[in-house]
């Protein structure tokens, strides 16, 4: 498939599958007359991408989940060095909560203090 196709099917555009392809995180074969030329396993892997960073993952996050489909597995997340990434990204994203529940708090004793009568609402969790 060409790479408007493959755009298409994947809900990217060929900007960002060029991007990708410059990144080295996917390969297009040439044809005679230079059209870019993509494959099932392309559509595969860039479906991957998308959904890393789509749950905060960056690109260079992605190369192991690339790789890990490119050596015949059924899922990108299934190599130790995917693993290892899923594991430092749970901390990363662990690090973030514990730093937003710290402000919050901080946030909230400067409201206390500021409006010692005003009533504090707990947001509703969505």
């Amino acid at each position: 498939m060409r790479i408007g196709e493959l755009a298409r099917l994947a809900g990217v555009s060929t900007r960002a599958l060029r991007y990708y392809e410059q990144q080295g995180l996917i390969t297009a074969r040439r044809t005679a007359n230079g059209y870019r030329e993509y494959g099932e396993a392309d559509l595969r892997l860039v479906t991957e991408i998308r959904s890393l960073l789509g749950v905060g993952f960056t690109l260079e996050d992605a190369r192991p989940f690339v790789a890990c489909l490119r050596a015949g597995h059924a899922s990108g997340g299934s190599c130790p060095e995917s693993v290892e990434v899923y594991q430092r990204k749970l901390t990363e994203i662990d690090d973030e909560i514990r730093t937003l529940l710290a402000r919050r708090a901080e946030v909230t004793e400067q409201l206390t203090a500021a409006c010692p009568g005003c009533v504090f609402r707990k947001q509703e969790k969505s």
